[in-house]
């Protein structure tokens, strides 16, 4: 393999970005759902609201998705640049707004489609960059070099 760590970068941020975009289609569905059925209960209170949220199979399942999201992208920090994993998981935002179009049937202007488009560019641009990884391996003390040369 010529760049395993290509392929790692590839898999783990286009799991990240496409459970950022479930994530959200899914949480906002969810919470839409909640205000619809709860508009009658107004006075309820706080309490009931969270009560009622946390017992919601769509606001878990949107909140798990994210959890992924979040975890995959700290991975991905330990290892790329900021400067790099950041703009290739705003590719999500993209992603999020075609699942908003298809799964929720949002209407989505020109202008929004354009600016997904302005994103996407953004996106190849940084990712044919490639990743400029900074960081150096830990010096090695004069002990570990000596045992390493006898």
């Amino acid at each position: 393999m010529k760049n395993p760590g290509l392929i790692k970068n590839a898999i783990v941020l286009s799991i990240a970005v496409l459970s950022q975009a479930a994530g959200n289609t899914i949480l906002s569905k969810g919470m839409k759902d909640f205000v619809a059925a709860s508009s009658a209960k107004d006075d309820a209170g706080l309490p009931w609201m969270a009560w009622q949220l946390i017992g919601s199979p769509s606001v878990c399942l949107g909140t798990l998705f994210l959890t992924v999201f979040f975890v995959l992208f700290s991975a991905a920090l330990s290892w790329e640049d900021l400067s790099f994993v950041v703009p290739i998981t705003s590719m999500g935002y993209v992603v999020s707004l075609v699942f908003a179009h298809h799964f929720l049937q949002e209407t989505v202007s020109t202008t929004r489609w354009l600016g997904t488009v302005v994103i996407s560019l953004g996106v190849l641009l940084v990712a044919r960059s490639g990743t400029r990884n900074t960081r150096e391996p830990p010096a090695q003390t004069s002990e570990e070099l000596s045992r390493v040369n006898s």
